[in-house]
């Protein structure tokens, strides 16, 4: 059955390396209803397409209303996207996503309605800009610490895209010839603080003899990858080794960051992503601490906040997609709150949300 006044709601995605996030909003942005479902851990781009599609059609069971009726859905990904073809590549953080996908248009076919593709972590600092923690703010940066570290800007009320490649922070190096990070590089902050690289990391201690619950705790409750829920846990039972890997995460954050601050000197920091929101405040506390001996206005630091919109940042970023663009392209100096990041073809930010 179709909701009343179905022709103004919307769908988003949050699209990360352990979950898939969907939404049905109203046009004040309100969530009428939510699906999470988890990511793919095998397969390939057409599985993830699949469990998408499961995703968005629970949701708008709940909101009762078939996907076809939505004014449109958007989706937040990782990789490399082609907005005009919706095209993803090399999404690094899901299975076996080495080439290009139609991500765009199998989703359209599948939902019977628009789908907008932007940045993943663009899209959720987009939305943490006009709906969030980062309202009071003009210029801002948007750390998404989850699967892997990625960064959203907006200077002067516009995001900032570059040529494409823009807000990778990542992949900025924190440690001269340090440990491999997933892109294949070296010494970049997403080797030591990105949950997939931690994972790899624990894993080869645990095969060398070092004890740790964190497994344990990943079996015991059904997943296949050490996520958000399991860190945070084993953090609370005072895991050795997960205290370890997360007292180096916040280091490297904390020297990324601020280096990033030194160029940028923007007001306001937003923490998000899947660990972010997860270990919340008292870490995001810990990641501001850690940034103090690096900056280098350090009389002047910027506010550093969790992110307002928790886990659904990601997915409301998405939704905002469909209205910038289904009308026609606002200048670009008027499409600051509402938009841009659907303009990106932008190279994953490393699944931050999830």
């Amino acid at each position: 059955m179709e909701a009343a006044g179905s022709l103004f709601l919307r769908g988003g995605i949050d699209l990360g390396g352990t979950k898939i996030e969907a939404i049905v909003v109203d046009d004040d942005n309100t969530v009428l209803a939510s699906s999470r479902h988890p990511t793919p851990s095998t397969g390939g781009p057409a599985d993830v397409a699949r469990e998408i599609v499961a995703a968005m059609k629970a949701a708008c069971q709940a909101a009762g209303v078939e996907p076809g009726g939505l004014k449109g859905i958007g989706i937040g990904s990782p990789g490399v996207i082609d907005e005009a073809a919706g095209t993803v590549s090399t999404a690094r953080n899901l299975p076996g996503w080495e080439g290009s996908f139609p991500l765009g248009p199998t989703l359209a076919s599948e939902l019977g309605t628009m789908v907008a593709i932007g940045n993943d972590v663009q899209v959720a600092t987009d939305a943490e800009f006009a709906l969030g923690a980062g309202k009071p703010y003009d210029s801002l940066l948007g750390v998404m610490w989850g699967t892997g570290v990625g960064g959203g800007l907006i200077l002067d009320g516009k995001p900032w895209l570059g040529r494409g490649g823009a807000g990778e922070i990542g992949h900025m190096v924190v440690v001269i010839d340090g440990a491999r990070c997933p892109c294949g590089r070296r010494g970049c902050m997403e080797a030591y603080a990105g949950r997939a690289a931690m994972e790899a990391r624990a894993r080869r201690r645990q095969e060398k003899g070092t004890n740790t619950d964190l497994f344990k705790i990943m079996k015991d409750r059904g997943r296949a990858k050490l996520t958000s829920a399991v860190w945070a846990r084993a953090l609370e039972r005072q895991d050795k080794l997960a205290v370890e890997l997360i007292d180096e995460a916040v280091g490297a954050l904390g020297a990324g960051i601020a280096s990033a601050q030194n160029l940028l000197d923007v007001p306001a920091v937003i923490i998000g992503g899947g660990l972010g929101v997860r270990l919340g405040e008292p870490y995001v506390k810990r990641i501001r601490k850690a940034m103090q001996p690096h900056l280098f206005n350090d009389t002047h630091p910027p506010d550093v906040l969790p992110a307002g919109l928790g886990d659904l940042g990601g997915a409301l970023g998405a939704a905002l997609l469909v209205k910038s663009q289904r009308a026609e392209r606002p200048p670009a100096a008027e499409s600051s709150r509402a938009s841009a990041s659907a303009a990106a073809s932008s190279p994953a930010s490393a699944a931050a949300g999830s």
